[in-house]
């Protein structure tokens, strides 16, 4: 028997992907990106919506989002409402920080939180890499769409999850391919100055997930997250 979750290919968010790019172009590759860790989930028989878990990471300066900040944003009342499964709620929910080291050694911020339920799975995250999303988009995926949204830049993108596999016997683990994920990368503000916001959502079969409800998701969760401005 085994049990069965996706993850998407985490710790390369835009920015990171544009750097990687440069990186593979010019014939150097500096190291392996990771997969983080697995989120573990209550049992679908608990009706009571998750509450975030605390975060173990170190504390990031004050003008960043915090994994708290970014938790509790996400983990709205009405996010299964905006998923399209009113009749679910959150099973687990938490946030993380770190650091993302580049190519050449520059270190962003990469704060992150998590809320899964039975069908979807939503990440939120916060990039500070400098890049704006006019340059970033040129780098996300072949099929990346510039798009709009609450009158910042932005762009839609796919990503392919990574089905991770355990043996409940062995305590062994397996990795393939899994679904696709949908990413909407925001600026934070209108002028598009290089900071942005990550919206990535992605289902636990492999039926692709509802752009509309990646949108309706953005326009409700990110005006709420610290470091939006609006307009």
């Amino acid at each position: 028997m085994s049990d069965d979750s996706v993850e998407p290919e985490r710790g390369m968010g835009a920015g990171a992907q544009a750097v990687a790019a440069v990186v593979l172009v010019g014939g150097v590759v500096g190291g392996m990106w990771g997969l983080g860790e697995v989120l573990p989930k209550t049992t679908s028989q608990d009706s009571k919506p998750a509450t975030c878990s605390a975060s173990t990471d170190k504390t990031l300066p004050a003008r960043y989002a915090s994994p708290k900040a970014l938790c509790t944003a996400l983990n709205r009342a009405d996010l299964p409402v905006l998923l399209g499964t009113p009749d679910e709620h959150a099973e687990s929910a938490s946030g993380s920080a770190g650091w993302m080291t580049l190519a050449g050694g520059t270190k962003i911020a990469s704060p992150e939180a998590d809320v899964d339920l039975e069908t979807y799975s939503v990440r939120l995250s916060a990039s500070y890499d400098d890049i704006p999303i006019t340059e970033a988009a040129r780098y996300v995926d072949s099929t990346s769409q510039v798009k709009t949204v609450l009158g910042h830049p932005a762009v839609l993108y796919s990503d392919r999850t990574i089905a991770i596999s355990f043996s409940l016997g062995g305590g062994k683990a397996s990795t393939g391919p899994g679904g696709i994920a949908r990413s909407l990368l925001v600026s934070t503000s209108a002028k598009d100055g290089g900071d942005s916001f990550e919206i990535s959502i992605w289902r636990q079969d492999d039926v692709p997930p509802d752009d509309e409800a990646l949108f309706r998701i953005a326009e409700e969760v990110l005006p709420t997250v610290p470091g939006w401005t609006a307009g």
